[in-house]
């Protein structure tokens, strides 16, 4: 209950005025002990009390991102969205710059583009100093009227995502502003009226004045503000002019180096690729090499192996036509004996029976078995 929009309060940008803050950060005010504890129950008259006590501005800080005092008080505003009257009162609040903040960054977030404009802009002749808290913790000092042109100018202040407002010269274009004064105009004015007056007292005593008179010192200072003022106007063209060239110098640079880098790149593309093919190639030779290596080797071992069957036939035949040694006329009377006893003893002629060797005998003549 305690976080609820009041019922009465209007829409803002066609949504609830709570939901101009982010969720995350909406709940974490939710949860902090400030909003708990200092923001419960208050009312548009109580609210200023403790904006009153406020010290410093700032969005979130430290690890857990907590919310400071100065930002439950903005949840608080939305939350019970005060009449414009209200706020109109904490901007033109002199005694307290904190209030003043507060008022302006309420109606940053809720007032119309006019409105922003008509009550933001003339904050910029305040410089006071504001303490503001960073996201680390610590402390920076800034001034009134750079945390105007923060709001005036920025997308994001104090975490909060400022809504969209028209450009001051679309306004004007509209007629819905009217230029903006600036504080200085009133002295300018005065300077001029002043150089005028100077210049008609002098054409006035024109026909009078002397040699001396002629070099008067409201002359001379005339004379000096001219000169200053058109060698200002000189030194400014030339500035622009050299600001041109060096623009023009540093424009051709930078192309010419855009035009080595896509050189250099084109270089380094075509080493790569020519790298890349000459390592296929040699990759190809040394798989040519191989297998050339080995088919000699193959044909090699071919040769080889028939080189030695053919030795080896060559000493079988020369073994084999070779004249007999010593002793191989001795044994083959022996050979020749061994085989007629086989011969013999096929026959069956050389039973120890006689009658089967003779039965053997005809049967040997008429060309029968032999009887065991």
């Amino acid at each position: 209950m305690a976080n609820r929009t009041d019922p009465t309060a209007k829409n803002i940008r066609g949504t609830n005025p709570q939901n101009l803050v982010e969720k995350i950060l909406r709940s974490k005010i939710y949860q902090h002990t400030y909003w708990k504890e200092q923001c419960f129950g208050l009312t548009a008259e109580t609210l200023v009390d403790k904006a009153m006590e406020l010290d410093h501005l700032g969005g979130t800080y430290g690890g857990n991102r907590k919310p400071t005092p100065f930002m439950c008080l903005v949840m608080k505003m939305l939350q019970i969205q005060p009449e414009k009257d209200i706020v109109v009162e904490f901007i033109k609040n002199e005694d307290y710059k904190y209030v003043r903040v507060l008022g302006a960054f309420y109606l940053r977030l809720t007032g119309t583009d006019i409105d922003v404009y008509r009550y933001l802009e003339p904050l910029y002749n305040d410089y006071r100093k504001l303490r503001k808290k960073l996201t680390d913790g610590k402390f920076a000092l800034t001034h009134m009227d750079e945390v105007i042109d923060e709001l005036l100018t920025k997308d994001y202040s104090c975490d909060i995502a400022m809504p969209r407002i028209k450009k001051r010269w679309t306004l004007e274009t509209l007629a819905a502003l009217e230029p903006r004064k600036s504080v200085l105009e009133d002295d300018f004015e005065e300077e001029e009226e002043r150089e005028e007056n100077e210049q008609l007292e002098g054409d006035n005593g024109a026909d009078e004045r002397d040699y001396y008179h002629e070099r008067s010192p409201a002359r001379e200072r005339e004379r000096d503000r001219d000169r200053d003022r058109d060698r200002r106007r000189d030194s400014h063209r030339h500035r622009e002019r050299d600001y041109d060239r060096d623009y023009d110098k540093d424009y051709d640079r930078e192309r010419g180096r855009g035009r080595e880098r896509d050189r250099d790149r084109d270089r380094d593309r075509y080493r790569l690729r020519d790298e890349r093919d000459y390592g296929h190639d040699r990759e190809r030779e040394r798989e040519r090499e191989g297998r050339e290596r080995e088919r000699r080797d193959r044909d090699r071992g071919r040769r080889r192996s028939h080189s030695r069957s053919r030795s080896r036939d060559r000493k079988r035949h020369a073994h084999s036509s070779s004249p007999k040694r010593r002793g191989d006329g001795a044994e083959e009377p022996k050979k020749k004996k061994k085989k007629e006893k086989k011969e013999r003893k096929d026959d069956g002629t050389d039973h120890p029976d006689p009658e089967i060797a003779e039965a053997n005998k005809l049967r040997a003549a008429l060309g029968l078995k032999p009887l065991k």
